[in-house]
């Protein structure tokens, strides 16, 4: 029999605010190096702004009680403690929506799409395209570590998640969404637990990241999205390269500097978000801190290193030799960090029902543009009721 989920309220202890806060009230800045501000990674002058926030304006308790607002459990699964959110859809027949972040992000990107996918009528749409939403800290990530725990790459979040829903929650089948490992493990998910599945939509595609992916002459599209990766390969992996190599010597860095980890986290949402040179033009900054602050917490950013790792090291983001059947849905926003070509695409989905440009956002959609996502995802999925 199945363990019982147990409901859980987070509560972060008072000393643990004090401690952060002595230690922001420490940082020692780098300097600024010449150039653009954000040429190098993250601004300092930026950093100094962010910290000094942290460490005097921002209101953890705020962030806290906005989580806190929706019903949270945690049960024994797959050697670890898992924490979700469980939110009941207000609609007629709602269909078991599981979603999932990816890294740097958390379940603080879900809090604004969370109302918008469970009770559509509030935002006028129609009931009738309510989810029930099961939104799980990543195992590894936030609420859903401790220290000791195994740790997870993509294919064993996946076999762990498609227990979650149909072990522990009883739901025969179910529905997948996410953006960047999310994206990825609801792909991965689908080539190995498809028959439970409804149907997957994502934000970003799992798909290789190397020049063997373009055979022959590429199209047009093909060919721009050559240009594309070749330029993410060389500029913006150096993230990948030492978590994926050596997590540990890192993990020592942001485990034990806030601002550290404010840093390392912040230059990501400033890359990839669709914002106007300020993170806070696509993200508002208590969101960005909140999420910031429950990696400080918890001390999971070790453990979330752990899928770059896995994957540098043999991992696939879909298992070789597979393709995903059942029916995918796919939203391409502006800023995304990479963006295929549907023919590409269409080598590992074999039934893409959808394929959406969107008018606005970046990788963290849900935080970014949570209406824009939710309508999506209610159109993608609305054929698939009843399935």
């Amino acid at each position: 029999m199945a363990a019982q989920p147990i409901p859980f309220t987070l509560a972060v202890p008072e000393a643990a605010l004090a401690d952060l806060k002595a230690r922001l009230a420490l940082t020692r800045l780098p300097e600024t190096m010449p150039g653009e501000p954000w040429a190098y990674g993250t601004s300092a002058a930026y950093l100094a702004e962010l910290v000094a926030h942290w460490q005097a304006g921002f209101d953890w308790r705020a962030a806290e009680a906005a989580l806190n607002a929706f019903p949270q459990y945690k049960v024994p699964l797959h050697g670890i403690d898992l924490h979700f959110l469980h939110v009941p859809g207000k609609g007629p027949a709602p269909m078991p929506l599981l979603l999932m972040h990816g890294w740097p992000g958390s379940v603080f990107e879900f809090l604004d799409i969370i109302p918008r996918l469970t009770d559509p009528a509030r935002f006028g749409g129609d009931p009738r395209d309510a989810f029930t939403v099961i939104a799980p800290s990543m195992p590894g990530f936030g609420l859903s570590y401790a220290p000791g725990q195994p740790r997870f790459g993509i294919a064993a979040m996946a076999d762990c998640l498609a227990d979650l829903m149909t072990e522990v929650l009883g739901y025969s089948r179910f529905a997948a969404q996410g953006g960047d490992w999310g994206g990825i493990t609801s792909a991965n998910m689908a080539a190995r637990h498809g028959a439970r599945m409804l149907g997957i939509h994502v934000t970003l595609l799992a798909l290789r990241r190397d020049p063997a992916l373009f055979q022959g002459s590429p199209s047009p599209a093909e060919a721009k999205f050559q240009a594309e990766l070749a330029h993410w390969l060389h500029e913006e992996t150096g993230y990948q390269w030492i978590q994926g190599t050596r997590p540990q010597t890192l993990a020592a860095a942001l485990t034990d500097s806030p601002a550290g980890l404010a840093a390392w986290i912040a230059e990501k949402f400033q890359r990839w978000t669709d914002n106007d040179g300020r993170i806070e033009s696509a993200v508002p900054r208590e969101r960005l801190l909140g999420n910031i602050a429950l990696y400080w917490f918890t001390g999971c950013i070790g453990a979330s290193f752990w899928p770059y790792y896995d994957r540098l090291h043999g991992a696939q983001m879909i298992p070789a030799g597979t393709t995903i059947d059942i029916p995918a849905g796919y939203a391409e926003f502006p800023h995304e960090i990479l963006r295929p070509p549907r023919s590409l695409a269409e080598r590992y989905y074999r039934d893409i029902r959808r394929w959406t440009v969107m008018p606005r956002g970046g990788h963290f959609a849900a935080l970014e543009v949570p209406d824009l996502l939710a309508a999506e995802v209610a159109a993608f999925f609305r054929p698939l009721r009843g399935g």
